[in-house]
């Protein structure tokens, strides 16, 4: 007899965006007339700058010819792409990592679902609250956790909360986890951390042989010097932490999709009589058991990135994206609602007004002003009560939105 793993089936309701996307297309199949804005998925809309562009063109013309065809790649990344990350996006920033200490993907979102299943699963979990879905799930699918109560919280994850009363910084926890999972720029939330809140953490995990799962997909968003690209930019964060890196919004490969995740060599995590083995091997053996590489036109496409004129151009892109997240945080301001992120990170995090829930707030901007925005309930239970919005659009198109919802 054949059985099913029945983790998957303490998951609650859909995922959070195919629900969001069964909600519009009914109504837009109920209102055909509707004109949508688009302001919930964090899905890019600018078109692939010049230069990445002409890159991937010049890749797939490599595919019509013998002799620089590529067929498999290195499972781990090509060299011209690792050796141009090590340099620009760490030694730039005085982080010394080593090439083999990179490992090329299809994305974060695939990384931060795939490097859970190395670790043990008597691990205890902790995830700031509101958080990206895909950590919990992931843990609830590998069994993990119990069942989900009714605030939408899994038994036996430890749940860190983050509100306006503590600056959306959670305190360490209470009890004794062995993962974390962090994302500054955080998503949804759109705030950042200090270096002194990181080194809070890496002493933590330090202290108690801890393991930092760090999403750092947003930190070409970054505007202020003084908050930290990468959490190894803190001493010691190298023996504790893997950091996960996403092109998805930065050079806009939501659809191409490469990405990439560090592993230093310094990183342990132990067996259960205590001794210690050295994770970059454990990922580097399911790495390549598990994935043939990312393709070779988008790892192309993301090397010109590198290029002066890819960063000059990408940066274009960016702005574009920030000044719609400035426009929007002004004019929701002016509207009385009490906003957050939109700085250093392209979401607006807003609190609802009057009482309404998030999926009540969702629902009046859909129906009333056909503007489609995030929950935040769907991110956890302390997401309730808070609303995201997208910087991803034109910023035509975001004061058209702005508009409606000031119409409300």
């Amino acid at each position: 007899m054949i059985t099913i793993n029945e983790n998957f089936l303490k998951l609650q309701a859909g995922y959070l965006f195919p629900e969001i996307g069964r909600r519009v297309s009914a109504f837009a199949k109920d209102n055909p007339s509707a004109d949508i804005i688009k302001l919930g998925i964090g899905d890019v809309t600018e078109p692939l700058v010049p230069s990445i562009l002409e890159a991937m063109h010049k890749a797939v013309d490599d595919q019509a010819n013998a002799d620089t065809f590529k067929g498999y790649g290195p499972e781990r990344g090509y060299s011209f792409l690792i050796d141009a990350i090590v340099e620009h996006e760490f030694k730039a920033r005085g982080v010394d990592i080593s090439p083999d200490e990179v490992f090329v993907s299809d994305g974060s979102k695939c990384d931060t679902g795939n490097v859970q299943e190395i670790f043990g699963r008597d691990n205890v979990v902790a995830v700031t609250d509101p958080v990206y879905p895909v950590y919990v799930d992931t843990n609830v699918m590998a069994g993990r956790t119990g069942d989900a109560a009714k605030d939408g919280r899994y038994e036996g994850l430890v749940y860190l909360p983050c509100t306006a009363e503590n600056d959306f910084t959670p305190d360490l926890p209470d009890t004794s986890v062995d993962m974390i999972y962090l994302c500054y720029p955080n998503n949804p939330t759109g705030t950042v951390a200090t270096k002194e809140t990181l080194k809070k953490w890496v002493d933590y995990a330090r202290e108690n042989r801890a393991l930092i799962l760090f999403d750092a997909a947003y930190e070409a968003f970054i505007s202020d010097d003084d908050i930290p690209h990468s959490i190894y930019e803190i001493d010691g964060a190298k023996e504790v932490a893997i950091e996960f890196r996403s092109y998805s919004k930065v050079i806009g490969f939501t659809g191409v999709r490469c990405g990439y995740i560090v592993v230093p060599k310094e990183l342990k995590a132990y067996k259960s009589d205590g001794s210690a083995v050295e994770v970059n091997a454990i990922w580097n053996r399911r790495h390549s058991t598990k994935f043939n590489g990312a393709s070779y036109v988008s790892q192309v496409g993301a090397a010109a990135y590198y290029t002066g004129q890819g960063r000059l151009e990408v940066k274009k892109v960016i702005d574009l994206y920030m000044a719609n997240a400035s426009y929007m945080i002004e004019s929701l301001k002016e509207m009385g609602y009490e906003v957050y992120g939109g700085v250093n990170a392209p979401y607006v995090w807003l609190k609802t007004k009057d009482g309404m829930t998030s999926w009540e707030l969702f629902d009046k901007f859909l129906n009333e002003a056909h503007v489609v925005g995030t929950p935040g309930s769907g991110f956890g239970a302390s997401g309730e009560g808070y609303f995201r919005l997208s910087a991803f659009n034109n910023l035509a198109r975001v004061k058209e939105a702005m508009e409606r919802i000031a119409k409300l």
